[in-house]
């Protein structure tokens, strides 16, 4: 039976996090070859078996700042490397901050949140744009926020670089139009991920986005269905 992933090789940036295992996951079931790039301390063997992968051959795990060029660009060729091509490539690196009026801000957390959401997006885009140009064909997925469609009070860093990511994924769709790569983004409302359940005991997760849910729409934007979709955001609530 054929799958929305086969054969397809796919990075995943972050997919070791609350929301990167549910994506690995589900590249992994589509049928992908999926290389995940990580940072910080991670044991893969046992979270190779978890994620439903039967072999290396179909998980690689490969330590990466992707907030660093060298080490992004080591990210794309090492995994051309060993694949001979990219198909896809998940930007799922990412955070949040804030509660902090414009005028008490300080400029090292405001351009915190430019590194993390944009800079990284920006790093991962433009190395998988390289790597899809040869073969003229790739599907590149960003992720976003749905508080990234309006400013409001506290979040001065926070929407204003995830709006960044919005531009920049309409750029990369209109760059990759003629060579046949596809760019799209996703924009999640709050994620039910247990750092978001710690940090928000009391809160009323109704409306919260499970990572399955936004797993589904990254998988379906990488496969053949999507490939009239470009340059567009998908809003992805609760």
């Amino acid at each position: 039976m054929s799958m929305p992933l086969d054969d397809r090789v796919v990075v995943i940036t972050g997919g070791a996090g609350g929301l990167g295992q549910s994506v690995t996951r589900a590249c992994l079931s589509a049928g992908a070859k999926v290389v995940v790039a990580y940072r910080g301390q991670l044991e893969p063997s046992g979270l190779t078996t978890r994620l439903g992968a039967d072999n290396a051959e179909q998980l690689q795990w490969i330590a990466a700042d992707l907030t660093d060029e060298a080490s992004v660009t080591a990210l794309a060729e090492n995994t051309l490397a060993r694949y001979g091509r990219v198909d896809g490539w998940l930007n799922l690196v990412g955070g949040y901050a804030g509660g902090v009026a414009v005028a008490d801000l300080a400029l090292a957390d405001f351009e915190a949140m430019f590194t993390l959401n944009v800079r990284t997006a920006f790093l991962g885009s433009r190395a998988a744009l390289r790597a899809m140009l040869p073969r003229r064909q790739g599907s590149i997925v960003n992720v976003s926020s749905l508080g990234a469609l309006r400013g409001t009070a506290g979040h001065a860093g926070y929407a204003p670089s995830k709006a960044a990511v919005i531009r920049l994924t309409e750029t990369l769709a209109a760059e990759g139009a003629s060579a046949g790569i596809r760019a799209n983004v996703v924009l999640p409302g709050l994620i039910d991920t247990p750092a978001n359940r710690a940090a928000m005991p009391d809160a009323d997760r109704s409306t919260w986005v499970s990572p399955d849910a936004i797993a589904a729409v990254l998988v379906f934007l990488l496969s053949d269905a999507a490939r009239g979709i470009s340059g567009a955001s998908l809003p992805v609530g609760g």
